[in-house]
């Protein structure tokens, strides 16, 4: 005989899932057998690596690190409700990032009198039993279901594989009670899992033949087109295709609110990264696509295209589904596969009809300004990366220093390097003068619930191996807020644990200047707009934390203190090396100007 835990745990080995963040409690005894079954068996091993995870959420934010540099989903199991509550805003992140996870609870038993196996035996049971467990997670699922028997655990499993993996991806939510996880069952049902090729995710969509014709037709008679994109490249794929398209058409590109590496920051048409405020581009264009971007514009911010523009609207999910309310005016709006489209555009402009209606002379000298432009906008981060000539460290120059160091120290100058940026109030600024340059070089989280990015670097690295293209080094750089929604303790604890070296670089503003500045943005010359941070209660104050020191103790980090400006390269370089050479985490707390 063998469990329902027991065919849950090889059915997600059986359908490719290599690691379980797990965080365990009085639902899971069933699936803990299991494993220790697996060991005793296999030499000490199990079919898939178990990552204890001290807390829910770094536990999710490692799933979804791994989820993205593998494309692949992780699993997360949690503690009936309570745990289902922990994984805190991560829920968020890995809905609106579109990431796929898989996430299993149990829950409290229902029966009482030892009328089944697993029946209440202890005090908690009680009050984690609740009337609707899924509900605290459902809106953010792709999926939700109650495993009810161990004779279609399988099937429930395919079928949230479905759901995550299909377009737009997300995650999905199973659960369980504990008898129905401890539920005596033939060992033969281990041998009758379905045929995982009859469960397939769902083909990519693609664009019809009008919206290929107009879209390229409008592409081929613009005057300024600008595509507008965020999340595309999140698939590699589509990084030389818009790049391609781009360059042949003279297309410009921005990012806006980008969770990935779009376009390397060397092309030529590339003009640079919006998070608020105006962006011009918009209002000079007269064709926009927006291609995958949950945010083309702010129209309070008197960034709206002109009336007579023509806006395409590209992506998986065109009218999210999932928000209270979003809407941009468009020609029209295409719900498909962001690659499949663009391939698709791509051909249609390149075909020798299409060919005869290039303006020849205008994409030249569209393609002049626009190099114009894209060198004007490094020149101006040049500027702004030189030493700043007082003593207090500058976040430009550190970021500059930073990515002139990873260059000149890793294997790969550089290039095979994954950088984890969640820094905020300060995001456009890290992508700015990191400048990557190679697909799937840095990854976001997609969302606006802090607290990612060191769970993620965990997740990320394991993924990395399981997919053998481990990275050179892992950089993340927080602000001081988000490094402590981290959850540093346990997040450094894992590193160490799972051996996931990497380098955190905080930038330290003393505090939360998100919350400041969106107060500047209401109040411009109000009483708070000249606040201090610490006046405002959104700054740390004199007794702020240590944070390398938190890092220090939970996971043996190196770690060290950026007061000066005349530290800034001396100390990158020793933490480089420390991360390369010791193969340990290290910590820079950069100390920069406070709010």
């Amino acid at each position: 005989m063998t469990t329902t835990g027991a065919i849950f745990l090889r059915t997600l080995a059986y359908i490719g899932v290599t690691h379980i963040f797990a965080n365990w409690g009085n639902d899971h005894p069933a699936l803990l057998e299991e494993l220790e079954r697996q060991r005793i068996e296999n030499g000490g091993k199990t079919y898939i690596e178990i990552c204890t995870s001290p807390n829910e959420m770094v536990a999710l934010s490692a799933a979804q690190g791994y989820a993205q540099v593998t494309g692949k989903p992780a699993a997360v199991i949690v503690h009936v409700d309570v745990g289902t509550q922990a994984l805190a805003g991560a829920i968020h992140n890995v809905d609106r990032g579109r990431t796929p996870v898989l996430i299993f609870a149990g829950a409290a038993p229902f029966s009482l009198q030892g009328e089944l196996k697993g029946s209440k035996n202890e005090w908690p049971m009680w009050p984690q039993d609740i009337p609707d467990q899924p509900a605290i997670v459902r809106q953010y699922m792709r999926y939700t279901a109650e495993i009810m028997s161990g004779k279609t655990v399988s099937k429930t499993v395919l079928r949230a594989l479905q759901f995550a993996m299909s377009e737009p991806q997300g995650p999905t939510y199973l659960w369980a009670r504990r008898e129905i996880m401890e539920e005596d069952i033939e060992i033969s049902a281990i041998s009758a899992m379905p045929n995982i090729t009859k469960w397939p995710i769902i083909q990519p969509s693609a664009l019809n033949s009008q919206a290929i014709q107009t879209i390229s037709e409008a592409l081929l008679k613009a005057e300024f087109p600008l595509i507008i994109t965020a999340r595309s490249g999140r698939n590699p794929r589509t990084v030389p295709l818009l790049s391609a398209l781009s360059h042949d058409l003279g297309i410009a590109v921005t990012t806006f609110c980008p969770s990935a590496m779009c376009l390397p920051h060397s092309h030529p048409h590339f003009l640079g990264t919006a998070f608020a405020g105006k962006t011009h581009l918009v209002q000079e264009a007269d064709v926009v696509i927006v291609f995958d971007a949950e945010i083309p514009w702010i129209d309070t911010q008197g960034s709206a295209p002109q009336e007579h523009t023509r806006v395409f609207v590209i992506e998986a999910d065109p009218l999210k589904s999932t928000f209270g309310y979003w809407h941009a005016d468009a020609e029209m709006i295409c719900k498909v596969n962001p690659e499949t489209a663009l391939s698709q555009i791509y051909d249609a402009v390149r075909t020798p009809a299409a060919k005869q209606q290039y303006d020849v002379a205008a994409i030249a000298g569209r393609k002049a300004l626009l190099k114009q432009r894209h060198d004007e906008y490094i020149t101006q981060l040049q500027i702004l990366e030189e030493p700043p000539s007082s003593s207090t460290p500058s976040i430009s120059n550190i970021l500059a220093e930073l990515r002139r160091l990873v260059y000149e120290q890793t294997p790969s100058q550089g290039q095979n390097v994954l950088w984890i940026n969640e820094a905020i109030s300060n995001y456009g600024t890290v992508f700015d003068h990191i400048r990557p340059e190679v697909p799937g070089s840095m990854i976001c989280s997609g969302a606006t619930s802090l607290g990612y990015a060191l769970g993620a670097a965990v997740g990320a690295v394991l993924g990395a191996r399981v997919a053998e293209r481990e990275p050179d080094l892992t950089v993340v750089i927080v602000g001081d807020g988000t490094f402590l929604f981290c959850v540093p303790s346990a997040a450094y604890w894992m590193a160490r644990r799972y051996n996931t070296p990497h380098l955190t670089i905080i930038l330290n503003n003393g505090g939360w200047a998100s919350p400041k500045n969106s107060l500047r943005g209401i109040y411009s010359t109000g009483f708070g707009s000249m606040a201090s941070g610490d006046r405002l209660t959104v700054g740390f104050g004199p007794e702020q934390p240590d944070y390398g020191q938190i890092a220090a103790g939970a996971g043996g980090a190196w770690a060290r203190k950026i007061q000066n400006s005349t530290e800034v390269r001396s100390l990158i370089q020793e933490a480089i090396q420390v991360v390369l050479e010791e193969k340990r985490c290290a910590v820079l707390d950069c100390i920069v100007e406070s709010i």
